[in-house]
């Protein structure tokens, strides 16, 4: 399936109608095969990121075209690690780039643009989190849920018996709070007061959640290397 496919499915073309003019131009375009793409007309590669986002703003749909080609996967990465569901994730990745289209016009390069459309990618995440009802689960203040706590609290990703299928196999098992709070710091290098204000949470929570989190990560590793 082409990129342009990929782009302009079903959810995607519902939910832009109101572009309707952008959705014929990607649906013009659904078929790209690799002996005609040479035709099509196509931003070229090089620019920066800002210079094809303000193009984008300014309707110019291969230049759209282009942001989505070079930072889907990354996106879509983002949200599997977030989420560890495939299905959801590729969903997901399908709302960002649909916000992103609609939003792309208030990039005004005072961050780079990766890290905006970083920033994006979360929030739309975690919007997905509360719709499913999932902050029902989230950890109370540190104290209120208590939790054993087992060989210290060393980040398990400094651990040397663990390696990336290991630990991803035990992110998976962790409830979806912890979970988030532990990829936005250990992964993605949020801070704590950066994750309490797009979660919602206070700092304190944060803390106590990333701490739990990687006394169950611990937990779960121990577990998995005594069954292999």
């Amino acid at each position: 399936m082409s990129v342009t496919s990929q782009i302009i499915d079903g959810r995607l073309a519902s939910q832009i109608e109101e572009r309707d003019d952008v959705a014929k131009v990607f649906a013009a375009n659904a078929d790209n095969t690799p002996e005609n793409v040479d035709a099509q007309k196509v931003a070229p590669r090089g620019n920066s990121d800002y210079e094809f986002a303000q193009r984008a703003a300014s309707g110019e749909m291969a230049a759209f075209e282009e942001i989505y080609q070079r930072h889907n996967r990354r996106v879509y990465s983002l949200c599997l690690r977030m989420t560890q569901n495939p299905p959801e994730a590729e969903d997901l990745t399908q709302e960002v780039f649909i916000q992103l289209f609609r939003k792309i016009g208030s990039f005004r390069g005072e961050s780079a643009f990766t890290t905006w459309l970083h920033r994006m990618t979360v929030n739309q995440v975690l919007m997905h989190f509360r719709k499913r009802s999932v902050r029902d689960e989230k950890t109370t203040e540190e104290g209120e849920t208590p939790e054993q706590v087992v060989l210290g609290t060393a980040n398990p990703l400094t651990m040397p018996i663990v390696d990336r299928l290991a630990l991803n196999r035990a992110i998976s098992q962790l409830p979806n709070g912890y979970r988030t709070v532990f990829v936005l710091h250990d992964v993605e290098g949020y801070e704590h007061e950066e994750i309490a204000r797009i979660m919602s949470l206070s700092v304190g929570t944060s803390k106590s959640q990333l701490h739990k989190a990687r006394m169950k990560l611990r937990n779960l590793l121990r577990q998995q290397k005594e069954v292999s």
